[in-house]
This record gives C-alpha cells, sequence and structure tokens, in this order.
C-alpha cells in the first residue's frame, strides 16, 4: 500500500501547477491532502478509482483537508470531536479493516507565537484522540505538523529557535507523540541523513538553495514500524511551497 501526503497551499492553485500530472505519477492508494484552500465542488477533480473525502474550514479559502482513496473504508469521521477544534477543516480519519488513517493540518502558531497557546491545548487533545484510536487498532498519522523535530529537520535551527514551528513547547509535544507509541517513519529508514525538507519559504530563493524544514509526516504506531518499505520526500516535486511525502507499507 502506498499513502502520501501532500499540503497543496490551495488545491485550486496547484491544479494549475501540475497537480494532476504529480498525482498520476506517484499513483497512491491513498491520497491526502492539507490546506487545500476551498470549499467542496469549488473545483471538479476527476479521479477515476478514487472517492474523495472532503473536510473544509468554515472560513472559505481558509485551511482544509482531503482524502482521496482507492481502497473503500469502513468508516470517515471529520474533526476530533471537540467543539473548539473543529471549524477549521483540519482532521480526517478514515478506519479500514486493520488500521485508521489520520490526515491532519496542525494550526500554525503564528508570527510573534499568538496562537501557541492554543496550539499546546490542541496538541493535547489531539494526541489523546490519536490514543484512543491507537487503543482499537494501529494508527497512520500524515500531514503537515508544522514543526520540526529536531536541528536536522531544518537549514538554519540556530536562527530559527523560537519561531513559529520551530518553538522547545512545540517539539516537546512533537516528542511527547512520539513517547506516547508513535514512529517517524522517515527518520526510522534516514536516521541521520541531513537536507531532507519538505517546506521552503517562497523567499530568498530558499527552495533554490534548499533552505527548507521538515515539517511533513508520516508517523506510524509502533507495531507498524516493521511494515515500513519505504518512506519517501518527493522534492523533485513543485507546485506548492510543500512537496508531497510517501510510506510504502507491506
Amino acid at each position: 500500500m502506498r499513502f502520501v501526503s501532500w499540503n497543496v497551499n490551495g488545491l485550486r492553485a496547484c491544479l494549475t501547477k501540475g497537480f494532476m500530472e504529480s498525482f498520476r505519477d506517484i499513483d497512491a492508494d491513498v491520497f491526502c491532502l492539507q490546506e487545500t484552500k476551498m470549499q467542496e465542488g469549488q473545483a471538479i477533480l476527476e479521479l477515476k478509482g478514487y472517492k474523495q473525502f472532503w473536510n473544509s474550514a468554515e472560513k472559505k479559502g481558509y485551511s482544509g483537508t482531503a482524502v482521496f482513496t482507492r481502497v473503500e473504508p469502513m468508516n470517515v469521521t471529520y474533526g476530533i470531536g471537540i467543539e473548539e477544534h473543529d471549524h477549521e477543516g483540519r482532521v480526517i480519519t478514515l478506519e479500514f479493516e486493520k488500521y485508521f488513517v489520520v490526515t491532519v493540518y496542525t494550526p500554525n502558531s503564528k508570527r510573534e507565537l499568538e496562537r501557541l497557546d492554543y496550539r499546546m491545548v490542541w496538541e493535547d487533545d489531539f494526541r489523546k484522540y490519536l490514543l484512543d484510536l491507537d487503543a482499537k487498532k494501529p494508527v497512520i498519522l500524515c500531514g503537515d505538523l508544522n514543526v520540526a523535530h529536531k536541528d536536522i529537520d531544518l537549514k538554519n535551527p540556530k536562527t530559527n529557535h523560537r519561531n513559529a514551528g520551530f518553538t522547545d513547547e512545540e517539539r516537546g509535544k512533537f516528542v511527547e507523540l512520539l513517547k506516547s507509541g508513535f514512529t517517524d517513519t522517515f527518520r526510522y529508514i534516514y536516521p541521520d541523513v541531513t537536507g531532507a525538507y519538505t517546506w521552503w519559504s517562497y523567499l530568498r530563493k530558499a527552495r533554490a538553495n534548499n533552505a527548507g524544514w521538515r515539517i511533513d509526516y508520516f508517523l506510524v504506531s509502533n507495531r507498524l514500524a516493521e511494515s515500513i518499505e519505504a518512506a519517501t520526500i518527493y522534492n523533485e516535486i513543485f507546485g506548492s511551497d510543500h512537496c508531497p511525502v510517501g510510506l510504502d507499507l507491506k
């Protein structure tokens, strides 16, 4: 099974920048999107053989997630069941026979860290949501988690310390999530690889200089780790300020 996740930073814009070609080339069984920035029906996608599931933010042109899957899920839910968190279209959960697939667009703490306090509440509530799922069957989590875990996961850790996505608080919550029973699939395969990024600012030729951050992930319940066949960063694919990431499971 091949799973792919991509923050498209506006699907309608990405559709004009080669999205469909990339979608076909990757040939995923389950393809998850974040930051779709649209309501379902604002763009018509002809995805033969795929079921489509959308969770759009109430605020138009903001946030939003989608999942396209060849495999029929047993059940699909939207959000995490907490009113405070479920207005921005950030989570879709698909239940399959042997596991759950969860795609998430984690809230950004924003400049001046104005949303960091909310982010901390989100992190605790979302982790509890994942652990409740994990108690039933293994979980495959993917998406833009808006955090670089370690210094190795961004080009300039010293100058970015205390910036959104690289605060001690955000990184600490990511560590808590891993310690609660999850594996970072890319680091499972490539523990020491440097220069492996998934997001680049549009400023200062960041992508051309590979001055990026690894903030898009596939995490799996620890008991799935031995099933990992490949963890991929598709950094040759453009169309967004993020590139897709992938996971192949036996």
